[in-house]
């Protein structure tokens, strides 16, 4: 259930208008090999008709994937802090390769610090902006843990023991 809705928190992230030219990208795919093609061609193809059914199918989804994939970069990158003009112009570069480097070098998602606002990476367990402590955590080796957690599940770490409980903190303001 939880892959179900972060698969649907990124897909709203692709806009209107990326999806209506994806549409229309397919469109005009199909609209060059079904119609111009055949009309300017003076031989018959030379391809089986299921062969080129399943070509002209897959370059239509792949232009429409394209104009989906630029539309998505275009709202994921200002979440990540990254500059979405210079990766839309990575996008444009042939053969792909510009959209294989943003997803491999793009930057971890951007949260915000509850005490002072500054935008902090979503892993980090103290705002460095604030010292605000924004992860609960064990106060002896400072591993990642849940509120419920009674024991450091790294070090054996008695919670309950931390004064004010580092584990409670990030929820509570002193």
């Amino acid at each position: 259930m939880k892959a179900e809705t972060r698969i649907t928190e990124e897909l709203r992230l692709i806009p209107r208008w990326s999806v209506i030219g994806g549409l229309i990208a397919f469109a005009l795919v199909q609209y060059y090999f079904w119609v111009f093609l055949p009309s300017v061609r003076t031989r018959p193809p030379e391809l089986p008709t299921a062969l080129r059914f399943y070509l002209i199918l897959s370059w239509g989804a792949l232009a429409a994937l394209y104009v989906l994939m630029i539309g998505y970069i275009s709202n994921d990158a200002p979440r990540r802090g990254m500059d979405t003009r210079v990766w839309m112009i990575c996008v444009i570069m042939p053969g792909g390769i510009g959209a294989v480097l943003y997803f491999l070098l793009r930057q971890p998602i951007l949260s915000h610090c509850p005490s002072c606002g500054a935008s902090i990476e979503d892993h980090f367990h103290f705002c460095p902006h604030c010292s605000w402590q924004v992860a609960a955590s064990c106060g002896r080796c400072f591993t990642s843990t849940r509120v419920t957690d009674l024991y450091c599940s790294r070090c054996g770490h008695d919670l309950a023991s931390d004064h004010p409980p580092a584990r409670l903190h990030a929820f509570s303001r002193e």
